[in-house]
């Protein structure tokens, strides 16, 4: 198919979240002519991972020690990061206030200062005491003891990103340059991929309606494999986090700051500017929750989303043992809300962005393996060049369809990431006995 023929053809996009409206962004950008979104849900979805009202803005690499994969984590910071800077659909939502990034455990903080984590060439500056970190924001924010804890300061190129501004922005702008989005439990809510002998030839939805399409993307996100055989390649993975209310006053003191992340503990991020509620979440490598074939409740069968507008009690009690540690005045303060939030891990958290080998008509852009958010600006254009044929080939290796790196795969792999004593593992929610108990509300 020539390039202008592609354009005008016809495109499904599965997924209105993070991935699904910059994709649909960017094909519009091109030229693409008839594109249409489906969600079970208007954006932003209650139960996207973009729908929320801060998110870290990552500077660090999940790359290791290969050089290919250091390649390709720089090429993705560098697409985002221009995009926050100077894309008018995303850059009112990028809030250059800083991040703090620290550790306590011997193991993390190794962790922490290995070669593709801050340093002083990068412009971080070091913490090393109480006084270091307390010295960060404005008297009276900071009042812990911060015990054990060591870490870096960066004060520029870093900082948060409004998260559901941010989607609604793109969403916005993809429809105004005349993408559909279709929406809604019946007519927005796809139930199975419609195949032919050899390729995929659109999707049905929940009301019986059958969308044929040239070209089916799937950004389905923490849900992709309830609708096509990932191959064991995406486990979906939840995290927890929780609002404080603050005062007007408060909510002047704590305006700017500098988002505070322990890699162990958790982080929190400056009230947002609509509720004035202090967002915090505790550290912890997640949660799953895996739907367990009646007949084997060893092996998982497959991860099984679902929303929730409450944190497990155990949730609760990390966040609070976190504020006592950096901001103890606001350690037993009532929560105002709280939620869970889904991701898909790949086996190395490298994202998967390409066509199925043996459905030339699929584009599969999942995976976003809990840095995926703060990518909104760009990556959309990563998975346009996907269809497109046009990924770098360094991007096209690392963000490949690789059934191969998920045999045998340990399911109960930390991948990178930590948590306090009792919760550095991953979590499962079947073991959850109690939920807080936080009144219900929803942005």
């Amino acid at each position: 198919m020539s390039e202008a023929s592609l354009r005008d053809s016809k495109i499904l996009i599965i997924g209105a979240g993070t991935w699904g409206c910059s994709t649909a962004l960017h094909l519009a950008r091109r030229g693409y002519t008839s594109i249409t979104v489906l969600d079970p849900y208007a954006v932003p979805s209650p139960i996207s991972a973009g729908n929320d009202v801060n998110k870290i803005l990552e500077t660090a690499s999940f790359a290791g020690d290969d050089p290919d994969e250091r390649y390709v984590s720089n090429k993705l910071l560098e697409a985002a990061i221009d995009g926050w800077l100077n894309d008018p659909v995303f850059k009112p939502y990028f809030h250059e206030t800083g991040c703090i990034v620290a550790a306590t455990t011997e193991r993390a903080i190794a962790h922490l200062n290995s070669r593709e984590a801050p340093n002083a060439a990068r412009g971080w500056i070091r913490l090393e005491s109480k006084e270091d970190f307390i010295s960060t924001m404005p008297p009276g924010v900071l009042t812990g003891d911060f015990p054990g804890w060591t870490g870096w300061w960066k004060k520029k190129g870093a900082g948060w990103v409004h998260a559901r501004k941010s989607m609604e922005s793109a969403a916005k702008e993809a429809e105004r340059l005349g993408v559909k989005f279709i929406t809604g439990e019946g007519a927005g809510r796809v139930t199975g991929l419609i195949y032919d002998s050899s390729d995929v030839n659109g999707v049905i939805t929940a009301d019986g309606t059958q969308h044929l399409a040239d070209r089916t993307i799937l950004c389905a996100g923490a849900n992709a494999a309830t609708l096509f055989d990932m191959k064991d390649q995406l486990r979906p993975t939840a995290w927890t986090l929780a609002h404080i209310k603050m005062t007007p006053e408060e909510a002047k003191l704590y305006k700017d700051l500098p988002v505070l992340y322990n890699i162990e503990r958790g982080f929190f991020m400056e009230p947002d500017e609509d509720n004035h509620e202090l967002k915090i979440c505790d550290e912890h490598p997640g949660y799953v929750n895996w739907a367990l074939d009646s007949s084997d409740t060893t092996n998982p069968r497959a991860g099984d989303p679902f929303s929730k507008n409450q944190i497990p009690a155990e949730s609760e009690a990390r966040c609070r043992a976190f504020l006592s540690e950096v901001m103890p005045h606001l350690a037993d303060r009532p929560f105002s809300f709280a939620r869970i939030c889904w991701c898909a891990d790949t086996p190395n958290r490298a994202f998967l962005i390409s066509k199925h080998p043996d459905y030339a008509s699929l584009v599969l852009a999942v995976g976003a393996s809990g840095h995926g958010f703060c990518h909104i600006p760009a990556i959309g254009g990563f998975i346009a060049d996907a269809l497109e044929d046009k990924l770098d080939e360094k991007l096209k290796r690392s963000f490949r369809w690789r059934p191969e790196t998920a045999v045998d795969r340990d399911w109960r792999d930390l991948q990178g990431r930590f948590g306090p004593d009792g919760a550095n593992r991953v979590l499962d929610f079947h073991e959850v006995t109690t939920w807080t108990q936080i009144p219900s509300q929803r942005f």
